[in-house]
Protein backbone atom coordinates (compact mmCIF):
# COMPACT_ATOMS: atom_id res chain seq x y z
CA UNK A 1 0.00 0.00 0.00
CA UNK A 2 1.34 3.40 -1.00
CA UNK A 3 0.04 6.85 -0.16
CA UNK A 4 1.57 10.12 -1.35
CA UNK A 5 0.57 13.22 0.61
CA UNK A 6 1.16 16.49 -1.23
CA UNK A 7 0.70 20.26 -0.81
CA UNK A 8 1.04 19.99 2.96
CA UNK A 9 2.14 22.41 5.62
CA UNK A 10 4.27 19.58 6.93
CA UNK A 11 5.29 19.35 10.58
CA UNK A 12 7.49 16.28 11.01
CA UNK A 13 8.90 16.74 14.55
CA UNK A 14 12.24 15.80 13.00
CA UNK A 15 14.65 18.63 13.91
CA UNK A 16 17.05 19.93 11.31
CA UNK A 17 19.71 20.86 13.88
CA UNK A 18 20.48 20.75 17.58
CA UNK A 19 17.59 22.95 18.74
CA UNK A 20 15.40 20.65 20.88
CA UNK A 21 12.33 22.76 20.05
CA UNK A 22 12.83 22.59 16.27
CA UNK A 23 9.71 20.82 15.01
CA UNK A 24 10.82 20.31 11.41
CA UNK A 25 8.41 22.53 9.47
CA UNK A 26 8.01 22.72 5.68
CA UNK A 27 5.69 25.35 4.20
CA UNK A 28 4.98 23.15 1.18
CA UNK A 29 5.91 19.56 1.81
CA UNK A 30 5.15 16.01 0.80
CA UNK A 31 5.28 12.60 2.45
CA UNK A 32 5.39 9.10 0.99
CA UNK A 33 3.85 6.21 2.95
CA UNK A 34 4.66 2.60 2.09
CA UNK A 35 3.15 -0.37 3.92
CA UNK A 36 2.04 1.83 6.78
CA UNK A 37 5.44 3.42 7.39
CA UNK A 38 6.89 6.80 6.47
CA UNK A 39 9.10 6.11 3.45
CA UNK A 40 10.20 9.66 2.56
CA UNK A 41 9.43 13.34 3.16
CA UNK A 42 10.52 16.45 1.32
CA UNK A 43 9.95 20.08 0.38
CA UNK A 44 8.07 21.37 -2.64
CA UNK A 45 6.88 19.07 -5.39
CA UNK A 46 7.59 15.37 -4.92
CA UNK A 47 10.10 13.99 -7.44
CA UNK A 48 8.64 12.60 -10.64
CA UNK A 49 10.07 9.19 -9.77
CA UNK A 50 8.07 9.15 -6.54
CA UNK A 51 4.83 10.01 -8.31
CA UNK A 52 5.54 7.41 -10.98
CA UNK A 53 6.22 4.76 -8.37
CA UNK A 54 2.94 5.49 -6.56
CA UNK A 55 1.03 5.38 -9.84
CA UNK A 56 2.65 2.10 -10.89
CA UNK A 57 1.81 0.55 -7.53
CA UNK A 58 -1.82 1.66 -7.77
CA UNK A 59 -1.36 3.91 -4.75
CA UNK A 60 -3.30 6.98 -3.68
CA UNK A 61 -2.32 10.65 -3.94
CA UNK A 62 -3.77 12.82 -1.18
CA UNK A 63 -3.56 16.52 -2.05
CA UNK A 64 -4.36 18.31 1.22
CA UNK A 65 -4.43 21.76 -0.38
CA UNK A 66 -2.29 23.63 2.13
CA UNK A 67 -3.65 21.97 5.25
CA UNK A 68 -1.31 21.02 8.08
CA UNK A 69 -0.04 17.46 8.15
CA UNK A 70 1.51 16.58 11.49
CA UNK A 71 2.19 13.52 13.64
CA UNK A 72 -0.77 12.04 15.46
CA UNK A 73 -0.76 13.16 19.06
CA UNK A 74 0.61 10.88 21.75
CA UNK A 75 -0.95 10.85 25.21
CA UNK A 76 1.59 9.70 27.79
CA UNK A 77 -1.04 9.23 30.53
CA UNK A 78 -4.61 8.12 29.79
CA UNK A 79 -7.56 6.24 31.30
CA UNK A 80 -9.65 5.28 28.30
CA UNK A 81 -12.29 3.35 30.25
CA UNK A 82 -13.65 6.64 31.67
CA UNK A 83 -15.07 7.91 28.37
CA UNK A 84 -18.68 7.41 29.43
CA UNK A 85 -18.27 9.09 32.83
CA UNK A 86 -17.77 12.74 31.94
CA UNK A 87 -19.35 15.34 34.15
CA UNK A 88 -19.04 13.42 37.42
CA UNK A 89 -17.43 14.97 40.48
CA UNK A 90 -17.16 18.45 38.98
CA UNK A 91 -17.20 20.07 42.43
CA UNK A 92 -14.56 17.69 43.81
CA UNK A 93 -10.80 17.42 44.02
CA UNK A 94 -9.04 14.16 43.18
CA UNK A 95 -10.38 11.75 45.80
CA UNK A 96 -13.97 12.98 45.77
CA UNK A 97 -13.95 12.80 41.99
CA UNK A 98 -12.50 9.27 42.17
CA UNK A 99 -15.27 8.24 44.56
CA UNK A 100 -17.85 9.50 42.09
CA UNK A 101 -16.32 7.98 38.97
CA UNK A 102 -14.56 4.83 40.15
CA UNK A 103 -17.40 4.12 42.53
CA UNK A 104 -19.33 3.51 39.32
CA UNK A 105 -16.75 1.37 37.55
CA UNK A 106 -16.51 -0.78 40.70
CA UNK A 107 -19.81 -2.31 39.56
CA UNK A 108 -18.88 -2.82 35.90
CA UNK A 109 -18.56 -6.19 34.21
CA UNK A 110 -15.81 -7.13 31.73
CA UNK A 111 -18.31 -6.43 28.95
CA UNK A 112 -19.13 -2.99 30.35
CA UNK A 113 -15.46 -2.06 30.64
CA UNK A 114 -14.74 -3.34 27.11
CA UNK A 115 -17.29 -1.03 25.50
CA UNK A 116 -16.32 1.92 27.71
CA UNK A 117 -12.66 1.49 26.77
CA UNK A 118 -13.47 1.03 23.09
CA UNK A 119 -15.54 4.21 23.15
CA UNK A 120 -12.66 6.07 24.80
CA UNK A 121 -10.09 4.77 22.31
CA UNK A 122 -12.27 5.80 19.36
CA UNK A 123 -12.78 9.19 21.01
CA UNK A 124 -9.02 9.66 21.20
CA UNK A 125 -8.65 8.78 17.52
CA UNK A 126 -11.41 11.22 16.56
CA UNK A 127 -9.39 13.98 18.25
CA UNK A 128 -6.14 13.09 16.47
CA UNK A 129 -4.59 11.06 19.30
CA UNK A 130 -3.15 7.95 17.67
CA UNK A 131 -1.07 6.51 20.54
CA UNK A 132 -1.89 6.34 24.24
CA UNK A 133 -0.36 5.07 27.45
CA UNK A 134 -3.50 3.49 28.87
CA UNK A 135 -4.02 2.90 32.58
CA UNK A 136 -6.51 0.06 32.80
CA UNK A 137 -9.08 0.00 35.57
CA UNK A 138 -7.40 -2.41 38.04
CA UNK A 139 -8.51 -5.90 38.95
CA UNK A 140 -8.92 -4.70 42.52
CA UNK A 141 -12.04 -2.56 42.61
CA UNK A 142 -11.99 1.02 43.86
CA UNK A 143 -12.32 1.76 47.54
CA UNK A 144 -12.76 5.25 49.01
CA UNK A 145 -9.62 7.03 50.21
CA UNK A 146 -9.16 9.23 53.24
CA UNK A 147 -6.30 11.72 53.02
CA UNK A 148 -4.72 9.66 50.27
CA UNK A 149 -4.80 6.41 52.25
CA UNK A 150 -6.50 3.12 51.46
CA UNK A 151 -6.90 -0.18 53.28
CA UNK A 152 -6.45 -2.50 50.33
CA UNK A 153 -9.47 -4.60 51.22
CA UNK A 154 -11.54 -4.07 48.06
CA UNK A 155 -12.81 -7.06 46.14
CA UNK A 156 -10.86 -8.64 43.31
CA UNK A 157 -12.23 -8.99 39.79
CA UNK A 158 -11.59 -11.78 37.30
CA UNK A 159 -8.58 -11.48 34.99
CA UNK A 160 -10.93 -10.89 32.06
CA UNK A 161 -11.69 -7.47 33.49
CA UNK A 162 -8.19 -6.39 32.49
CA UNK A 163 -7.80 -8.33 29.27
CA UNK A 164 -10.99 -6.93 27.76
CA UNK A 165 -9.62 -3.41 28.18
CA UNK A 166 -6.53 -4.32 26.17
CA UNK A 167 -8.78 -6.00 23.59
CA UNK A 168 -10.78 -2.78 23.23
CA UNK A 169 -7.70 -0.69 22.45
CA UNK A 170 -6.70 -3.21 19.80
CA UNK A 171 -10.19 -3.39 18.31
CA UNK A 172 -10.34 0.41 18.09
CA UNK A 173 -7.11 0.47 16.07
CA UNK A 174 -5.35 2.69 18.61
CA UNK A 175 -1.67 2.15 19.32
CA UNK A 176 -1.21 1.73 23.04
CA UNK A 177 1.02 0.84 25.95
CA UNK A 178 -0.99 -1.31 28.35
CA UNK A 179 -0.56 -0.21 31.98
CA UNK A 180 -1.55 -2.91 34.48
CA UNK A 181 -2.08 -2.59 38.21
CA UNK A 182 -0.20 -5.01 40.45
CA UNK A 183 -3.18 -5.35 42.86
CA UNK A 184 -0.61 -6.04 45.53
CA UNK A 185 -2.95 -6.20 48.54
CA UNK A 186 -5.29 -8.96 47.38
CA UNK A 187 -4.16 -12.57 47.82
CA UNK A 188 -0.69 -13.96 48.37
CA UNK A 189 2.43 -12.49 46.82
CA UNK A 190 2.47 -15.38 44.38
CA UNK A 191 -1.11 -14.57 43.41
CA UNK A 192 -0.07 -10.99 42.65
CA UNK A 193 2.86 -12.15 40.53
CA UNK A 194 0.78 -14.70 38.63
CA UNK A 195 -2.06 -12.28 37.87
CA UNK A 196 0.32 -9.68 36.54
CA UNK A 197 2.19 -12.25 34.43
CA UNK A 198 -1.06 -13.45 32.87
CA UNK A 199 -2.03 -9.89 31.95
CA UNK A 200 1.38 -9.25 30.41
CA UNK A 201 1.16 -12.45 28.41
CA UNK A 202 -2.26 -11.53 27.03
CA UNK A 203 -1.14 -8.13 25.78
CA UNK A 204 2.17 -9.34 24.38
CA UNK A 205 0.31 -11.91 22.27
CA UNK A 206 -1.35 -9.07 20.34
CA UNK A 207 -0.12 -7.42 17.14
CA UNK A 208 2.99 -5.48 18.28
CA UNK A 209 2.21 -2.74 15.77
CA UNK A 210 -0.77 -1.81 17.98
CA UNK A 211 0.20 -3.15 21.41
CA UNK A 212 3.45 -1.20 21.62
CA UNK A 213 4.37 -2.25 25.13
CA UNK A 214 3.37 -3.24 28.64
CA UNK A 215 3.84 -1.24 31.81
CA UNK A 216 3.03 -1.26 35.51
CA UNK A 217 0.47 1.17 36.86
CA UNK A 218 2.52 2.18 39.88
CA UNK A 219 0.42 2.33 43.05
CA UNK A 220 2.94 3.07 45.79
CA UNK A 221 1.23 6.43 46.37
CA UNK A 222 -1.86 4.63 47.68
CA UNK A 223 -0.64 1.21 48.77
CA UNK A 224 -0.71 0.27 52.47
CA UNK A 225 2.20 -2.13 51.83
CA UNK A 226 5.60 -0.72 52.83
CA UNK A 227 7.27 -2.98 50.27
CA UNK A 228 4.99 -1.97 47.35
CA UNK A 229 7.85 -0.31 45.45
CA UNK A 230 10.01 -3.41 45.83
CA UNK A 231 7.18 -5.57 44.47
CA UNK A 232 6.83 -3.31 41.44
CA UNK A 233 10.56 -3.08 40.75
CA UNK A 234 10.89 -6.86 40.92
CA UNK A 235 8.13 -7.17 38.32
CA UNK A 236 9.80 -4.52 36.13
CA UNK A 237 13.01 -6.55 36.09
CA UNK A 238 11.31 -9.93 35.70
CA UNK A 239 9.12 -8.95 32.76
CA UNK A 240 11.16 -6.16 31.17
CA UNK A 241 8.37 -3.59 31.55
CA UNK A 242 8.21 0.09 32.42
CA UNK A 243 6.37 1.74 35.31
CA UNK A 244 4.34 4.92 35.53
CA UNK A 245 3.09 5.93 38.96
CA UNK A 246 0.47 8.53 39.81
CA UNK A 247 2.59 10.50 42.22
CA UNK A 248 2.44 13.74 44.19
CA UNK A 249 -0.76 14.70 42.40
CA UNK A 250 -3.26 16.04 44.93
CA UNK A 251 -2.82 18.84 47.48
CA UNK A 252 -4.00 16.63 50.37
CA UNK A 253 -1.62 14.88 52.77
CA UNK A 254 1.41 16.29 50.98
CA UNK A 255 3.98 15.19 53.57
CA UNK A 256 2.67 11.61 53.44
CA UNK A 257 2.91 11.64 49.65
CA UNK A 258 6.41 13.10 49.61
CA UNK A 259 7.64 10.54 52.14
CA UNK A 260 6.84 7.75 49.69
CA UNK A 261 9.29 9.00 47.06
CA UNK A 262 12.06 7.38 49.10
CA UNK A 263 10.35 4.00 48.66
CA UNK A 264 10.82 4.15 44.89
CA UNK A 265 14.31 5.62 45.20
CA UNK A 266 15.52 3.02 47.68
CA UNK A 267 13.97 0.17 45.69
CA UNK A 268 16.12 1.16 42.69
CA UNK A 269 13.19 2.28 40.53
CA UNK A 270 14.69 5.55 39.31
CA UNK A 271 15.77 5.28 35.70
CA UNK A 272 14.47 5.68 32.11
CA UNK A 273 11.88 2.94 32.71
CA UNK A 274 10.27 4.91 35.57
CA UNK A 275 7.83 7.77 34.95
CA UNK A 276 6.04 9.89 37.52
CA UNK A 277 2.57 11.00 36.47
CA UNK A 278 1.43 14.48 37.58
CA UNK A 279 4.40 15.10 39.94
CA UNK A 280 3.01 18.38 41.27
CA UNK A 281 3.59 18.43 45.03
CA UNK A 282 7.35 18.07 44.69
CA UNK A 283 10.37 19.50 46.46
CA UNK A 284 13.59 20.66 44.78
CA UNK A 285 15.32 17.61 46.26
CA UNK A 286 12.74 15.20 44.85
CA UNK A 287 12.98 16.73 41.37
CA UNK A 288 16.77 16.68 41.52
CA UNK A 289 16.91 13.03 42.56
CA UNK A 290 14.32 11.94 39.98
CA UNK A 291 16.11 13.79 37.19
CA UNK A 292 19.54 12.52 38.23
CA UNK A 293 18.21 8.97 38.26
CA UNK A 294 16.88 9.31 34.72
CA UNK A 295 13.16 9.09 35.54
CA UNK A 296 10.62 10.86 33.35
CA UNK A 297 7.51 12.87 34.09
CA UNK A 298 4.06 12.88 32.48
CA UNK A 299 2.26 16.22 32.62
CA UNK A 300 -1.56 16.47 32.50
CA UNK A 301 -2.29 20.22 32.41
CA UNK A 302 -6.03 20.08 31.70
CA UNK A 303 -6.91 17.53 34.39
CA UNK A 304 -4.56 19.14 36.93
CA UNK A 305 -6.53 22.35 36.51
CA UNK A 306 -9.94 20.67 36.47
CA UNK A 307 -9.25 18.81 39.72
CA UNK A 308 -7.59 21.82 41.38
CA UNK A 309 -4.42 19.76 41.87
CA UNK A 310 -1.96 22.53 41.07
CA UNK A 311 0.66 23.30 38.41
CA UNK A 312 3.72 21.10 37.96
CA UNK A 313 7.11 22.81 37.70
CA UNK A 314 7.64 21.57 34.16
CA UNK A 315 10.14 24.16 32.86
CA UNK A 316 12.28 23.61 35.94
CA UNK A 317 12.16 19.84 35.48
CA UNK A 318 13.19 20.16 31.83
CA UNK A 319 16.02 22.51 32.81
CA UNK A 320 17.28 19.85 35.23
CA UNK A 321 17.37 17.30 32.42
CA UNK A 322 14.14 15.46 33.17
CA UNK A 323 12.33 13.95 30.19
CA UNK A 324 8.73 15.20 30.04
CA UNK A 325 5.70 14.21 27.97
CA UNK A 326 2.12 15.43 27.94
CA UNK A 327 -0.93 13.26 28.54
CA UNK A 328 -4.66 13.89 28.25
CA UNK A 329 -5.39 11.87 31.41
CA UNK A 330 -8.99 10.76 30.98
CA UNK A 331 -12.18 12.00 29.45
CA UNK A 332 -13.85 12.08 32.87
CA UNK A 333 -11.54 14.82 34.20
CA UNK A 334 -10.20 16.39 31.01
CA UNK A 335 -13.78 16.28 29.73
CA UNK A 336 -12.85 16.73 26.06
CA UNK A 337 -10.02 14.66 24.56
CA UNK A 338 -8.71 17.75 22.77
CA UNK A 339 -4.90 17.85 22.54
CA UNK A 340 -4.89 21.47 21.36
CA UNK A 341 -6.88 22.54 24.41
CA UNK A 342 -4.53 20.48 26.58
CA UNK A 343 -1.45 22.21 25.15
CA UNK A 344 -2.97 25.67 25.48
CA UNK A 345 -4.01 25.10 29.08
CA UNK A 346 -0.45 23.96 29.81
CA UNK A 347 1.07 26.98 28.11
CA UNK A 348 -1.26 29.36 29.94
CA UNK A 349 -0.72 27.72 33.32
CA UNK A 350 3.07 27.84 33.09
CA UNK A 351 3.13 31.42 31.84
CA UNK A 352 0.74 32.53 34.57
CA UNK A 353 2.86 30.78 37.19
CA UNK A 354 6.25 32.05 36.00
CA UNK A 355 5.11 35.37 34.52
CA UNK A 356 7.43 34.52 31.64
CA UNK A 357 6.07 33.70 28.15
CA UNK A 358 9.29 31.90 27.30
CA UNK A 359 8.69 29.36 30.06
CA UNK A 360 6.41 27.40 27.73
CA UNK A 361 6.43 28.15 24.01
CA UNK A 362 4.05 26.48 21.52
CA UNK A 363 6.84 24.55 19.82
CA UNK A 364 7.84 22.95 23.09
CA UNK A 365 4.25 22.08 24.02
CA UNK A 366 3.76 20.41 20.64
CA UNK A 367 6.92 18.39 21.06
CA UNK A 368 5.86 17.27 24.55
CA UNK A 369 2.48 16.07 23.22
CA UNK A 370 4.05 14.05 20.40
CA UNK A 371 7.67 12.95 20.42
CA UNK A 372 8.27 13.85 24.08
CA UNK A 373 5.34 11.70 25.17
CA UNK A 374 6.56 8.84 22.98
CA UNK A 375 10.04 9.11 24.50
CA UNK A 376 8.95 8.74 28.12
CA UNK A 377 6.72 5.83 27.07
CA UNK A 378 9.69 4.08 25.46
CA UNK A 379 8.11 3.99 21.99
CA UNK A 380 9.79 6.93 20.24
CA UNK A 381 11.47 4.55 17.82
CA UNK A 382 8.05 3.81 16.34
CA UNK A 383 5.75 6.83 16.86
CA UNK A 384 5.79 10.51 17.78
CA UNK A 385 7.27 12.00 14.63
CA UNK A 386 7.00 11.63 10.86
CA UNK A 387 10.50 10.20 10.54
CA UNK A 388 11.41 7.67 7.89
CA UNK A 389 10.76 4.15 9.15
CA UNK A 390 8.18 5.10 11.78
CA UNK A 391 4.48 4.34 11.65
CA UNK A 392 2.68 6.80 9.36
CA UNK A 393 0.25 8.12 11.99
CA UNK A 394 -0.79 11.65 11.08
CA UNK A 395 -3.51 14.26 11.17
CA UNK A 396 -4.73 16.57 8.42
CA UNK A 397 -5.72 19.92 9.94
CA UNK A 398 -7.27 22.65 7.81
CA UNK A 399 -6.63 26.22 9.03
CA UNK A 400 -9.29 27.53 6.61
CA UNK A 401 -12.20 25.43 7.94
CA UNK A 402 -12.94 27.28 10.12
CA UNK A 403 -10.74 30.07 8.84
CA UNK A 404 -8.34 31.36 11.50
CA UNK A 405 -6.92 34.09 9.27
CA UNK A 406 -3.33 34.59 8.10
CA UNK A 407 -0.77 32.17 9.53
CA UNK A 408 1.78 34.64 10.83
CA UNK A 409 3.81 31.85 12.39
CA UNK A 410 2.39 28.55 11.09
CA UNK A 411 3.70 26.19 13.77
CA UNK A 412 2.61 28.51 16.56
CA UNK A 413 -0.74 28.96 14.82
CA UNK A 414 -1.05 25.18 14.67
CA UNK A 415 -0.75 24.96 18.45
CA UNK A 416 -2.52 28.14 19.47
CA UNK A 417 -5.31 28.48 16.89
CA UNK A 418 -6.40 24.99 15.86
CA UNK A 419 -9.29 23.07 17.41
CA UNK A 420 -10.96 19.74 16.64
CA UNK A 421 -13.19 21.71 14.25
CA UNK A 422 -10.12 22.10 12.01
CA UNK A 423 -9.29 18.40 12.18
CA UNK A 424 -10.23 17.01 8.78
CA UNK A 425 -8.79 13.49 8.81
CA UNK A 426 -6.86 11.09 11.04
CA UNK A 427 -4.62 8.34 9.64
CA UNK A 428 -3.04 5.41 11.45
CA UNK A 429 -0.42 3.51 9.50
CA UNK A 430 -1.37 5.48 6.39
CA UNK A 431 -5.00 4.34 6.60
CA UNK A 432 -7.93 6.67 7.23
CA UNK A 433 -9.52 5.97 10.62
CA UNK A 434 -11.62 9.08 11.19
CA UNK A 435 -12.95 11.80 8.93
CA UNK A 436 -14.63 14.91 10.24
CA UNK A 437 -15.11 13.31 13.66
CA UNK A 438 -16.79 10.24 12.20
CA UNK A 439 -15.01 6.95 12.78
CA UNK A 440 -14.67 4.41 9.98
CA UNK A 441 -14.44 1.61 12.57
CA UNK A 442 -17.40 -0.77 12.19
CA UNK A 443 -17.71 -1.02 15.99
CA UNK A 444 -18.13 2.72 16.55
CA UNK A 445 -21.93 2.81 16.28
CA UNK A 446 -22.37 -0.08 18.70
CA UNK A 447 -19.87 1.39 21.16
CA UNK A 448 -21.85 4.61 21.30
CA UNK A 449 -25.17 2.81 21.64
CA UNK A 450 -23.84 0.53 24.40
CA UNK A 451 -22.45 3.20 26.70
CA UNK A 452 -25.51 5.44 26.24
CA UNK A 453 -27.78 2.57 27.25
CA UNK A 454 -25.70 0.54 29.67
CA UNK A 455 -23.98 3.14 31.85
CA UNK A 456 -27.13 5.07 32.86
CA UNK A 457 -28.81 1.73 33.57
CA UNK A 458 -25.87 0.75 35.77
CA UNK A 459 -26.02 4.07 37.61
CA UNK A 460 -29.72 3.62 38.25
CA UNK A 461 -29.15 0.07 39.51
CA UNK A 462 -26.53 1.10 42.07
CA UNK A 463 -28.28 4.33 43.04
CA UNK A 464 -25.51 6.62 41.80
CA UNK A 465 -26.33 10.20 42.82
CA UNK A 466 -24.70 11.69 39.70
Amino acid sequence: MQLLVTEARLITLVPSGDDPDDVGYSERGWMLVEDGLVAATGDGEPPATVRAGVSAAGGEVLDVGGAFVAPGFVSSHSHLFTSGLRGLGVAETLYGWCDSMLGTTAHMSPTDIYWSTLHGALDFLSHGVTTAYNFTDPLQAWEPMVEGRRTGTAGLRDLEYHTRQADACRDAGLRFVDAIGMDATAGTDQDVVDRFAASVEHTRAMDPALALGVSIMGQVQWSPRPDAAEVEVAAMRRHGVTNQAHFLESPEAIELQQSKFALYRDAGALGPDMVFGHFIQTTPEIIEQAAAGGAGMSWQPASNGRLASGVALVPEMIAMGMAVGIGLDDQACTDVADPWQNMRIGIAAQRARTKDPLSMMPERALRLHTLGAAQIMGVADRVGSLAVGKHADFVVVDPRQPDVGPLWHPVRNYVMSMTPRNLRQVYVGGRLVDEGGISVNPLAVEASARIHADLPALAARIGHPR
